[in-house]
């Protein structure tokens, strides 16, 4: 039987969002270091193992829910700049890791440090020199806006980038052989 080919791209973004937003309520009360590496961990698995379009489209829908469900920051004008960091991520780990030759661990250890870089500079960027000047946000609240997209933004990409690679590596190897 075939399978209707936007039928499982659904399917699969939908299964991939769904997990992404039952991790964020379970995590939430374990702090930004847990909750924002298995963010992580799930935009880049989500990426190497189904594809860039269902990575991009979660790197999008996750903010906006985690948002609406009061997961995420409170003020909507941050959802941009999350978006765009989440994007980053997705899109720099399948630029530099998604083909599958002898060098796929070093792409991928890579991938790590790059797109964690990148996302906190897009973070960092976004909110402590945009946002936060843009909405004249007083200083109590800037200085927590601003710890929270600094320093633990580039530690939880590279830890949910870690992690990523001890998933992506057998989980690849089983998707082949299935599809094989």
């Amino acid at each position: 039987m075939k399978t209707n080919k936007s039928i499982l791209w659904i399917t699969r973004t939908a299964i991939s969002l769904a997990l992404l937003i039952t991790a964020q309520a379970i995590l939430k009360i374990f702090g930004q270091y847990v909750l924002g590496s298995v963010v992580n961990l799930i935009l880049i698995s989500t990426t190497m193992l189904i594809g860039i379009s269902e990575g991009i489209t979660i790197a999008i829908l996750s903010p906006l829910f985690a948002f609406l469900l009061g997961f995420g920051p409170a003020l909507p004008q941050i959802l941009p700049v999350v978006i765009l960091g989440n994007s980053v991520i997705v899109l720099l780990w399948y630029l530099i890791a998604a083909r599958g030759d002898n060098k796929r661990i070093l792409r991928m250890i890579v991938s790590v440090v790059c797109a964690a870089i990148a996302k906190f500079l897009v973070l960092w960027l976004g909110v402590v020199k945009i946002v936060i000047p843009l909405l004249h946000i007083g200083n109590p609240q800037a200085t927590v806006l601003s710890a929270a997209f600094l320093y633990p933004q580039i530690f939880t990409a590279i830890i949910g980038g870690a992690v990523s690679i001890s998933v992506i590596i057998p989980l690849s190897k089983i998707i082949k052989k299935k599809n094989s």
